[in-house]
């Protein structure tokens, strides 16, 4: 017989989990999903195209409901079948209904929860989070006609809020605590760039600005700043950051640090469950982003079909379109001590590149307006190859690179 094996969540990361395990161990478990949205898995990086209107909820589905089927998967999503408790020691995950699912192995995928700030006003009508469809449709719904929008956090998420806010017609204002945009992912010059970038699009962006609180009558009116501002607004979307989801894991006596805490096979403090994703911590890290959610399902499902499947960490990596901008960075793209780092900008372009080499390898880079070598890049970094045959020519690009070294493919 096949073994029970569980996924509490329905996101990407469950999804690349059983795409992985059907490679390499077809049959070997009778998989059962667990979702808490009333819908099938979808990409959640593309919310901001379809608050945008560029894409419609359809085509950010991941995979149709014969896919599963076709993987023997049994999905069980909406509130009423949602995970409300784990308990491992008769191995059975107890569901809203009342019903209990049996597992041999449990697979924890909750992803995240919007940070909501601890400031007045957040219980207002009219203040929203953007983490998932739902909260797509409800701006959407508050914000249809000429509206006044805030969004709290000049981070990733912040600026995709902001963007499909300004092309579904909204008047946008982006409050950020920080002297810069994406600070997590851009140095002061490409966040420079940015920043005009965003501003050409019509949103406004106001740095080092902390909001301290949000008034109304009964309905958000204004946005309080610290300095003794006050912004007028018809909805705010806080985009202020993220927090890993471990409720039903600390329920469960699981050990938690600011995520699941998990080893290098991704097992939790109890044996045959685990944990993946954004929910899990890893030798000190919680990643937020979409790449090291699906390394981690790979080596999961590796270590499960019996191989190795060691997870030894992820270099981060963002490479995405902002406000119609491309952008990717990856690895210490800041640089510390020992490190040098290459500039190249091109203002009437638009376009800017820094690279990062210590001990004569690559480790990190930032690139704006044109990313076509951004994974090339990555490679370099993850590898930690010797970069110093083609260091005079890396920063044209591979093409070039390649000419100077006949390792590097063209």
């Amino acid at each position: 017989m096949s073994e029970p094996l569980v996924i509490i969540g329905n996101g990407m990361a469950a999804v690349r989990l059983v795409e992985e395990l059907a490679k390499h161990a077809l049959g070997r478990y009778a998989i059962a999903v667990i979702g808490d949205e009333p819908r099938l898995a979808y990409n959640r990086v593309l919310l901001s195209s379809v608050l945008a209107r560029e894409v419609s909820k359809a085509e950010i589905e991941l995979r149709p409901a014969q896919w599963w089927r076709d993987r023997g998967v049994t999905l069980l999503y909406g509130q009423s079948a949602a995970a409300t408790a784990i308990d491992a020691g008769i191995r059975r995950v107890r569901l809203a209904t009342g019903a209990t699912l049996p597992f041999s192995k449990l697979v924890i995928a909750t992803g995240s929860k919007p940070i909501r700030l601890n400031v007045k006003g957040m219980d207002l009508p009219g203040v929203l989070t953007f983490r998932d469809l739902a909260d797509v449709a409800a701006i959407e719904a508050a914000a249809s006609g000429d509206r006044r929008a805030v969004v709290i956090g000049g981070g990733l998420l912040g600026l995709e809020a902001a963007y499909g806010l300004a092309k579904a017609g909204a008047q946008v204002t982006v409050v950020h605590l920080m002297d810069r945009l994406m600070e997590r992912q851009l140095d002061p010059t490409a966040a420079a760039m940015l920043k005009r970038a965003v501003e050409s699009k019509g949103i406004s962006v106001e740095l080092n600005s902390d909001t301290a609180a949000i008034s109304g009558d009964g309905r958000v009116e204004a946005v309080l700043l610290a300095d003794g501002r006050s912004l007028p607004v018809d909805l705010v979307v806080v985009a202020a950051g993220i927090r890993p989801n471990v409720d039903l894991a600390r329920g469960a006596g699981i050990e938690i640090g600011r995520g699941i805490l998990v080893n290098d096979h991704l097992q939790t403090s109890l044996p045959g469950i685990y944990a993946i994703g954004e929910c899990a911590e890893h030798r000190g890290a919680c990643y937020g982003l979409v790449e090291p959610a699906y390394e981690q399902a790979r080596a999961l499902a590796s270590h499960l079909s019996g191989g190795d499947g060691a997870y030894r960490g992820s270099v981060l990596a963002t490479n995405l379109k902002v406000s119609g901008v491309d952008l990717f960075s990856a690895g210490d793209f800041l640089g510390g001590a020992g490190s040098e780092a290459i500039t190249m900008t091109d203002p009437g372009l638009g376009s800017y590149r820094k690279l990062v080499i210590k001990d004569g390898r690559l480790t990190g880079c930032v690139l704006f307006g044109d990313t076509s070598d951004g994974l090339w890049y990555l490679e370099l970094i993850r590898s930690g190859r010797s970069i110093e045959t083609i260091r005079n020519d890396m920063m044209f690009g591979r093409a070039l690179a390649a000419r100077a070294d006949k390792t590097v493919a063209a």
